[in-house]
């Protein structure tokens, strides 16, 4: 007499779960036939490793989500293929360190980023030198050093990571 009862709750419990969760493969394609973007979906959401395309052909951009947010490490590229920056998103907003590359694909400048905004440091390159550290608040502007001596008494060094 239990055991009825226990048979139908695991059975309504391994069915039901197995409704909850749908996942499949997603594709796009532009009108030329060309892939314009594919990746999981998990109940309708992007959900995993994603990749978009220019209408070239050409990677434009790939990284992971969850629920439909961007999560962790993303790459994004021009229509030639060449990288255009790269870098951390969290809970669906760019953070953490951002790599920006010149057309040449040389590092222009890399920031500590915060929901999108500059949060923190910003380090300037030219021909692969670097040419100038600033500092960042919410976005704003507080200070810009064109030394590294002068940035190192004025900061911890620890703060670049």
């Amino acid at each position: 007499m239990f055991l009825k009862p226990l048979f139908v709750f695991f059975i309504l419990f391994l069915f039901g779960n197995a409704a909850e969760v749908k996942k499949t493969y997603h594709k796009e394609y532009y009108r030329t036939g060309i892939l314009k973007l594919e990746g999981w979906l998990k109940n309708n959401q992007k959900s995993g490793y994603w990749k978009f395309y220019h209408s070239n052909g050409k990677i434009s951009e790939k990284g992971h989500y969850t629920n439909n947010k961007r999560t962790s490490y993303w790459y994004f590229y021009d229509t030639k293929g060449q990288i255009k920056q790269e870098g951390h998103y969290k809970n669906g907003g760019m953070a953490n360190w951002w790599l920006f590359y010149d057309t040449n694909g040389k590092i222009n400048h890399k920031c500590q980023l915060n929901n999108g905004k500059k949060n923190g440091y910003c380090l300037k390159y030219r021909n692969a030198k670097l040419t100038s550290a600033q500092k960042y608040k919410n976005g704003k502007k507080i200070k810009e050093w064109y030394s590294f001596a002068s940035f190192k008494r004025e900061n911890k060094l620890s703060d670049l990571k």
